[in-house]
């Protein structure tokens, strides 16, 4: 029977200032309709990938929750094996929360999206309706619009005619963008919705740029307006910035070091940080561009772009009351990032002086390429499974086949004959559609990983016959074997997906864009 953690006891914890974790082991599209305020989602088929990442320092205590406790059960169960032996399930779920009339909110990255809106409402960030901006383009105005999202959102979809300047690249950047401008020129700031487009007009309005307008709605508002969006465009360099630009970026980053009392580091003092992580959680985190990182950064420094950064708080620093140290390669960059988890109110956050050059020049030697790490518990889930070749996977048709992966994988593409069912819910449905615990089973998913965790549960629950099909889908279809798509015999709609941007159907985009502003009302 898994350890509990009582409602009034994770009030407590939440009001506090130790650190601990509080985490939602459902799915997506359960999380996005009404969860804890404050709990950062890890869906419980993703623990083994994400949870070292998240809280790493296993001492930690973490409380897991899902709807009526059953899932987080099973999650405790599975982390006290990866080791994690602070872990406990909140009782009687979030059902039991909204019973004793405890608040609950609905969203993801919520705590990020209500400060944009706060920030929006206090400063009265200047924004522009797409109305407007398609008029002054159809009149030649001299703009230029800068897309803050990532590079591959970016290419995806913009705003036509739009460049890509990720958001922690503004400060940075901007001096060059607009030093051939003349001063009756526009900038213009968007992102998909609200939020980055809010941060990046915010960032250049306190830097004392002139004439710059954030977009109202970002691209969901564009779309909703009745135009058309660019795709796979290719705006996409950023040259080396120039000493003015950089003097400026700096000049900025020590405005908002006074102002918004962000802690300078040295190297010493982050070894000091270092020295402590095993039983303190410090999150590393290098804000620069994915280039950048991968020609080389500080060993133990995870990537997380700074525009993603402040949009994904809840994401990046999972652990309460946790240490935040970001980098970059002087300190423009990583202490803009900074600056707005300063303004959220995270208190231990600290910007290591110099960064990278700075780290090199005290002797150290920098990592090159990905930090890559497996998933927790994969060697010993491996050990127990069974796998089978595609080749032999196809010969032993028809045989039982379940896919693990999520229903927009499975919809894509998944063996003809199997049927889904989400690994978070594997031992709750599994009687569904293998009620005879002697019956070969196949279990698939997207590449091979999730299906050696289902399969060593299965074995652990007593089945005796279960197969896992080695590289999963993408092994299948490099060897040109047939597939079926869309949601064959799923008989309701699925929950575990969240669609965003212009995959939302338009009365979801505006339902979104009108609970995103009601955040700012309480503000105003």
């Amino acid at each position: 029977m898994a350890s509990t953690t009582s409602a009034k006891h994770l009030e407590l914890l939440l009001k506090g200032k130790t650190q601990f974790a509080l985490i939602d082991v459902r799915d997506t599209g359960e999380y996005n309709s009404s969860h804890i305020p404050g709990s950062s989602l890890i869906p419980r088929k993703q623990l083994e990938f994400d949870i070292s990442r998240s809280v790493p320092v296993a001492s930690t205590p973490i409380v897991l929750c899902c709807d009526d406790g059953r899932r987080s059960s099973l999650a405790v169960e599975t982390l006290k094996k990866l080791g994690y032996s602070e872990t406990t399930a909140l009782e009687g779920g979030i059902n039991r929360w909204v019973t004793d009339g405890l608040p609950t909110e609905w969203g993801v990255n919520v705590p990020s999206k209500d400060f944009g809106e706060k920030v929006e409402v206090e400063y009265h960030v200047p924004e522009i309706e797409a109305t407007d901006l398609q008029e002054r383009i159809k009149r030649g105005d001299e703009m230029v619009i800068l897309d803050t999202r990532t590079p591959e959102e970016y290419s995806r979809f913009c705003i036509p005619g739009g460049r890509s300047v990720p958001g922690g690249e503004l400060a940075l950047h901007i001096t060059d963008i607009t030093k051939d401008l003349s001063a009756a020129a526009t900038v213009i700031i968007n992102c998909a919705g609200r939020t980055r487009s809010i941060i990046g007009t915010r960032v250049l309005q306190r830097m004392g740029i002139k004439n710059i307008l954030g977009l109202k709605n970002g691209t969901s508002g564009w779309v909703l307006a009745g135009y058309g969006l660019e795709t796979g465009a290719d705006r996409l360099t950023l040259e080396n910035p120039s000493a003015e630009a950089v003097a400026a970026a700096e000049a900025y980053a020590d405005k908002l070091t006074e102002e918004d009392g962000v802690r300078p580091i040295d190297v010493a003092g982050l070894r000091e940080l270092q020295d402590g992580a095993s039983t303190d959680t410090t999150y590393l985190v290098d804000v620069r561009s994915h280039e950048e990182y991968l020609a080389g950064h500080i060993p133990g420094f995870r990537w997380v772009p700074g525009g993603q950064a402040v949009q994904r708080t809840d994401e990046v620093a999972v652990v309460k009351n946790a240490n935040v140290v970001f980098a970059c390669d002087g300190k423009a960059r990583a202490t803009q990032t900074a600056s707005f988890y300063r303004q959220l109110g995270i208190e231990h956050v600290f910007v290591l002086q110099g960064g990278t050059m700075a780290w090199q020049a005290a002797g150290e030697k920098l990592e090159q390429g990905n930090s890559v790490e497996e998933a927790l518990g994969l060697a010993t889930a491996s050990a127990k499974s069974k796998p089978v070749s595609t080749k032999d996977a196809d010969s032993m048709r028809p045989i039982n086949t379940i896919f693990v992966d999520t229903s927009q994988d499975f919809a894509r593409a998944h063996v003809p004959g199997s049927n889904w069912i989400t690994r978070g819910w594997l031992e709750l449905n599994i009687d569904r559609f293998a009620p005879d615990n002697s019956q070969p089973i196949l279990v698939t998913c997207t590449d091979g990983q999730n299906s050696v965790f289902a399969a060593a549960t299965l074995i652990d629950m007593g089945y005796s016959d279960v197969s896992v099909l080695q590289g999963g889908l993408r092994a299948w279809q490099a060897d040109g074997l047939d597939v079926e798509s869309g949601l064959t015999g799923v008989m309701a709609p699925p929950s575990d997906v969240l669609y965003s941007g212009p995959d939302r159907t338009y009365a979801e985009m505006m339902h979104y864009l009108r609970w995103e502003t009601a955040l700012g009302e309480k503000y105003a």
